[in-house]
C-alpha cells in the first residue's frame, strides 16, 4: 500500500493528509484529519461522502457560497474558510472546541480507490468499519458521531442499523431514507435527478480522474487522485446509478438493499428536515424520526435552502449542544430540548421556532376538505352532484381553492389526497402541488432547499402503482408497494389515494390554500428563477423533476385525464390542521 499521508500544523489545527483506513475486502480509503495540536483524546465528527475532501466549497459550488454566506454572513466571521467542503462541517469551528473532524472520501471518490456504488450495502458497511477505526485511534475519545447534509446524512439511516460499537450519536440533516421512494422514483415516476447530479456532483470527482480534475487550493493535489485513469477504466470503476433507476420501474431486491433497516438504530438521532425539501430533503427525516425506536431521538424542521442552517450559528449551535452532550459528557442544556422542535412557517419567509411533543403532533386535527368540481373549490361538505373534469396532462392543471378565512390557518403534518381518475391510455401519472394564494390571487412561493420558488407540498402517483399496501396505510399516509403494475382501462376510472410530502405553512386572513391536479411537474410561472452560475434550471421543483420520455412516453402520458366527482366518486385532500392553543 502506497503511504503518500503527511501532517502538519495548520491555522492553529493539526491536520493528517490522506491517511489510509483499510476496509475488510483490502480496499484502503483516504481521509483528512483535523484536530487538535494538544495532545489528549478527543470526540470524532465523522463524515464519509463522494464529493472530494479536497475541493473547496467555494471553488466546487460557487453559487451555493454565494447565497450561503449572503443568507448566513456569520459563516465569514471566525474561520479563513480555507478548510470549507460541501455539506460538511467547518473544521476551524469545530477543533477549537475539542473535536477531531474526520473527513472521508467514499470508495471510488476522491482520493479513495475502489467502485463507485452509491447508497450501497457495501457502503454502509464501509462507514461502520471508518466508525470503529476513529474509536480506537490514540486521539479519539472512543465516541463518535456523524454529521452531514444530504449524501452524508443519507447514509446514516443505513450505516447505523449496523451498530458499530464507537458509533455514539447521528446528525441527519436533510438526509433522505427511501432510495426508491424519495430519490430514484417518486411516487413509481422517475425522478431525473439521478441523471444530472451523478456526472456534475460525483464521477466528477471519481477516484482516477487525476489531473483531468480540479486541484486542492490548500495541498495542491488533485481532489480525485492521485492516479490519472483513462475514461474506460473510470467507466469499470463506477455503477450505473442512473440507469439502473430506469431500468427498474418496480420496487426490487436492488432497491430493497439500499433500504434502511430502522428498528436495528439503538444510538441517539438528531433528525434535521427542510419544509422547502420535496423531492429529496423532507420526508427521510420525518420517516427516520418515527420509525427508529431509539429511545433518545429528536426532530427539528426548518426553512430556507438545504445548506444555509447547517453551518448558520442557529444550525451548528443545535449540532454542538447534541453532540456536546453524547460525544463529550458535558452540560449542553440538551436535557431541555424539545422531542420536537418546529420552525412554523408563514409567508414572507417568517419562522416562529416552537415546541412539540411528537409527530404527527398528537392534537392535529385531519379534516377531510372535498374538491368540487363546479366552483373549482375545497369545503368540508362533499358534491352534490356527479361531475367530471378533463384536462390536459402537459397543460396547468385543475386548481381547487379553500375559501379566504378571517383567522389563520395552520397546516403542519403529512397531508394526503384521494382521487378519482381516468385516462385516455393505459396509465397516467398525477402530480398535486399544495400552493398559498395571497388576497389578491397572486401564488405565494416559498425558498426551498433546491429551489428559491417552491410551493408548500409536493405529491406524486403513477396511477400503475395505485395498490396500497393496507398494514402500513395511514390515513394520513398511503403506502405503496410498488412491487407491481395494473394498467388502467382506457376511459374507466380507478381510485388513487396520493402522498403529499409532509409540510408546514400558517395560511393569513384573507389568504387562500389550493392543491393543483397536474399531469406534470409543478412550474411557478414557467420561467427560471436566474440564479447565477446554477447547476440546473430552477422553476419551482429544482433538479428534481420528471420529464424523461423513456420513463414517460408521450404517448401515454400526454394525452387528457379526467377527475371525477360524486356518484360513489370521493374526491378530497386531507389537512394536518392544527387548532390554535
Amino acid at each position: 500500500m502506497e503511504d503518500f499521508s503527511r501532517s502538519e500544523i495548520r491555522d492553529g489545527m493539526q491536520v493528517d493528509w490522506d491517511v489510509p483506513i483499510p476496509m475488510d475486502d483490502g480496499v484502503v480509503l483516504r481521509a483528512d484529519v483535523f484536530r487538535p495540536t494538544a495532545p489528549g483524546r478527543c470526540a470524532v465528527i465523522l463524515s464519509y461522502g463522494p464529493y472530494a475532501k479536497g475541493l473547496a466549497f467555494q471553488e466546487g459550488y460557487p453559487a451555493n457560497w454565494r447565497r450561503l454566506t449572503e443568507a448566513a454572513p456569520e459563516v465569514l466571521e471566525g474561520s479563513t474558510n480555507l478548510y470549507q467542503n460541501w455539506e460538511l462541517v467547518d473544521p476551524e469551528k469545530w477543533v477549537p472546541d475539542g473535536y477531531v473532524c474526520l473527513r472521508i472520501d467514499s470508495r471510488g471518490a476522491g482520493r479513495s480507490p475502489g467502485v463507485i456504488d452509491c447508497w450501497s450495502a457495501r457502503e454502509a458497511k464501509d462507514i461502520a468499519l471508518c466508525v470503529d477505526w476513529a474509536g480506537t485511534q490514540p486521539w479519539s475519545n472512543g465516541r463518535v458521531g456523524i454529521n452531514g447534509i444530504s449524501y452524508y446524512a443519507m447514509n446514516q439511516w443505513q450505516s447505523a442499523p449496523l451498530q458499530p460499537k464507537h458509533l455514539a450519536a447521528i446528525c441527519v440533516w436533510e438526509g433522505s431514507s427511501d432510495y426508491y421512494r424519495e430519490l430514484c422514483r417518486h411516487g413509481g415516476i422517475l425522478c431525473d435527478f439521478l441523471n444530472s447530479w451523478y456526472p456534475r456532483q460525483v464521477t466528477a470527482v471519481q477516484h482516477g480522474v487525476g489531473t483531468r480534475g480540479a486541484k486542492s487550493r490548500v495541498t495542491g493535489e488533485p481532489v480525485a487522485g492521485p492516479p490519472t485513469l483513462s475514461e474506460s477504466e473510470l467507466a469499470a470503476n463506477r455503477v450505473d446509478l442512473d440507469g439502473e433507476a430506469l431500468r427498474r420501474p418496480l420496487l426490487d431486491d436492488y432497491y430493497r438493499a439500499r433500504l434502511p433497516a430502522f428498528e436495528h438504530i439503538d444510538v441517539p438521532v438528531l433528525s434535521c428536515a427542510n419544509w422547502g425539501g420535496q423531492g429529496l430533503h423532507t420526508r427521510g427525516n420525518f420517516e427516520g424520526f418515527m420509525r427508529t425506536p431509539s429511545q433518545q431521538k429528536w426532530l427539528e424542521v426548518h426553512g430556507h435552502t438545504h445548506f444555509t442552517h447547517f453551518y448558520s450559528n442557529y444550525g451548528v449551535d443545535l449540532q454542538k449542544r447534541f453532540f456536546g452532550h453524547f460525544l463529550q459528557g458535558r452540560d449542553t442544556g440538551w436535557t431541555k430540548q424539545p422531542r420536537v422542535s418546529l420552525n412554523i412557517r408563514h409567508p414572507g419567509e417568517r419562522f416562529e421556532l416552537r415546541a412539540e411533543e411528537d409527530w404527527p403532533l398528537p392534537r392535529t386535527k385531519f379534516t377531510r376538505y372535498h374538491l368540487h368540481p363546479d366552483t373549482r373549490s375545497l369545503s368540508l361538505a362533499p358534491p352534490a352532484a356527479g361531475a367530471r373534469i378533463e384536462y390536459e396532462a402537459m397543460g396547468e392543471g385543475v386548481t381547487f381553492l379553500l375559501p379566504a378565512s378571517d383567522t389563520p390557518l395552520e397546516i403542519t403534518g403529512p397531508v394526503a389526497a384521494r382521487l378519482r381518475l381516468s385516462s385516455m391510455t393505459t396509465d397516467a401519472d398525477v402530480f398535486l402541488a399544495l400552493r398559498v394564494f395571497d388576497p389578491a390571487g397572486k401564488e405565494v412561493t416559498f425558498i426551498g432547499s433546491n429551489d428559491p420558488r417552491t410551493p408548500v407540498g409536493l405529491g406524486w402517483l403513477r396511477a400503475s402503482q395505485r395498490k396500497l399496501d393496507p398494514a402500513r396505510s395511514t390515513p394520513w399516509r398511503p403506502w405503496h408497494p410498488h412491487d407491481e403494475s395494473w394498467p388502467l382501462v382506457p376511459g374507466e376510472p380507478v381510485d388513487l389515494d396520493v402522498e403529499i410530502w409532509p409540510t408546514c405553512i400558517v395560511v393569513p386572513p384573507g389568504y387562500r390554500l389550493g392543491l393543483t391536479v397536474l399531469g406534470r411537474d409543478y412550474e411557478f410561472d414557467g420561467t427560471d428563477a436566474g440564479v447565477a452560475q446554477a447547476a440546473y434550471p430552477m422553476k419551482g421543483v429544482g433538479p428534481f423533476t420528471h420529464a424523461n420520455p423513456a420513463d414517460r412516453p408521450p404517448a401515454i402520458f400526454g394525452g387528457r385525464n379526467t377527475l371525477h366527482f360524486g356518484e360513489g366518486a370521493d374526491a378530497f385532500v386531507l389537512l394536518p390542521v392544527i387548532p390554535p392553543q
